[in-house]
């Protein structure tokens, strides 16, 4: 019985087959997305903000972003539609993280990078400085020390 599953919305017990939600919350989420596809439809609510929408449809913001995220709702033909940076809470249009987010990130990793190649250098002159004073000779004998 590994396709049985609890649903994530409400809990109930069902088999777990095309999608992973029960039968219920599925027609639920059908008719919210409905909703909100024909609010949009219209062409003065074309322009319309999530919040707009979710107002006017009473469509939880998160279904609604799910269905930008999911490409249900093109943010081509809605151009004030998005859901949440997954970092910061922007409003974005397509993948999981805002720009400034991507930038931060991508700033950070090249700095470790910058101060990993540092210390390898570092290392590197360390190392060749003990084998140059390993290659100087020191006599033992006092004669020449004179």
């Amino acid at each position: 019985m590994k396709n049985v599953a609890n649903c994530p919305k409400c809990g109930a017990l069902f088999v777990k087959a095309l999608r992973p939600l029960c039968n219920a919350c599925y027609k639920e989420q059908e008719e919210n997305y409905d909703k909100v596809s024909r609010f949009m439809r219209r062409k003065q609510n074309r322009m319309a903000s999530i919040r707009e929408v979710h107002e006017k449809t009473e469509v939880p913001l998160e279904q609604i972003h799910q269905f930008v995220k999911e490409g249900r709702i093109l943010v081509t033909h809605f151009p004030n539609m998005g859901y949440p940076c997954e970092s910061c809470g922007a409003l974005i249009q397509e993948g999981r993280i805002c720009e400034s987010c991507k930038g931060n990130i991508t700033g950070g990793l090249e700095q470790i990078q910058k101060e990993k190649e540092f210390k390898e250098r570092v290392a590197e002159n360390l190392k060749a400085e003990e084998s140059a004073q390993n290659k100087t000779y020191h006599s033992l004998d006092d004669r020449f020390d004179k």
